[in-house]
């Protein structure tokens, strides 16, 4: 009798280790829609980022992930609401150059800490400007134009994007790299400061991709450089401003994934890796060399190091501008 029930007892045993060995794992992250932050209006640089990869990242994770734009003061406000959502892994940001190192100089009372407030992911893409003079201005390259500002200073009107912008920024960069002297004349958009430098009625622009790359193939613009510190293949025959008179000179638009801060380690990991995936794809690097930008991926801690020195760079390259934004 007491081998029977020792046997029945050993036979059940057995079939509760099988099905525990058999039985599915617990559900992982993600369980859910994931919401996608971005401080800007839709069809800008970051809007059109977020869009690509959280196509891709979606059919990855086998959730919708949700983009939503949440614009207004520099990025700050839909910054702000991201650093402020729950740290669970459902709330991303597509965060930019703008708000993450540039408007906290430019701003009184930012509600976050670019460094303190996040949890790194990835970067994402990156595009340059173009240095673009009018085809009257007689530089044909960026020493020229260096020696034509220094014999006329304060003559040289740069049209940007507005006080503070990056287009306003990589000028004054350009001017304490070189020791010279233009005449900033803010537009209302990158647009906008591309035509007046069509018309004549600027002479010089840091220009964004998108709104100067075909005037420099039409022959309508004079394309002297890109802010970028290697040429991109979108626009190869444009040296960068670095090897072309400016050692060391870089102004780049960027994006780039953030969490909020205390976002568990595994989450951060899993989707690290995955937008490593979907940035290795080619009709993704396609689609952001269109733009004039290229992808470029990182670890978690080398993003952190990038924002910490852009950081430091924007804070300088801010004050030397003198732009503040109340």
């Amino acid at each position: 009798m007491f081998n029977r029930l020792l046997l029945a007892a050993s036979i059940s045993a057995s079939i509760s280790i099988a099905h525990a060995q058999v039985a599915p794992p617990a559900p992982t992250y993600p369980l859910k829609p994931i919401r996608m932050i971005v401080p800007f209006p839709a069809g800008g640089a970051s809007d059109t980022s977020a869009r690509i990869v959280a196509q891709k990242l979606s059919d990855r994770l086998s959730q919708q992930i949700l983009v939503e734009n949440r614009p207004g003061a520099g990025g700050t406000i839909g910054a702000a609401a991201a650093a402020k959502s729950s740290p669970d892994g459902y709330t991303l940001l597509m965060g930019s150059s703008t708000e993450m190192v540039t408007s906290p100089h430019l701003y009184r009372n930012v509600p976050y800490d670019t460094v303190r407030d996040f949890a790194p992911i990835t970067q994402v893409a990156s595009q340059p400007l173009i240095l673009v003079v009018h085809p009257s201005v007689p530089a044909k390259s960026v020493k020229e134009l260096i020696a034509l500002a220094k014999s006329r200073p304060n003559q040289l009107n740069v049209a940007s994007s507005g006080n503070g912008s990056t287009l306003h920024l990589a000028q004054v960069l350009f001017e304490n790299a070189v020791k010279v002297k233009m005449v900033h004349v803010p537009y209302a958009g990158s647009p906008q400061a591309a035509v007046a430098t069509l018309s004549g009625e600027a002479a010089v622009n840091f220009g964004t991709v998108p709104a100067v790359l075909e005037f420099v193939r039409a022959g309508r613009l004079r394309g002297l450089g890109v802010t970028s510190s290697t040429r991109r293949t979108a626009m190869p025959n444009l040296p960068t401003v670095a090897e072309a008179g400016v050692p060391g000179y870089e102004m780049l638009i960027w994006n780039a994934l953030f969490a909020p801060r205390d976002t568990r380690a595994e989450i951060i990991t899993r989707l690290n890796t995955e937008v490593a995936r979907i940035l290795e794809a080619p009709d993704v690097r396609e689609a952001f060399s269109r733009l004039g930008g290229e992808v470029s991926s990182s670890s978690p801690e080398q993003l952190r190091a990038y924002v910490e020195t852009e950081w430091a760079k924007m804070a300088k390259v801010v004050a030397a501008s003198g732009a503040k934004i109340d």
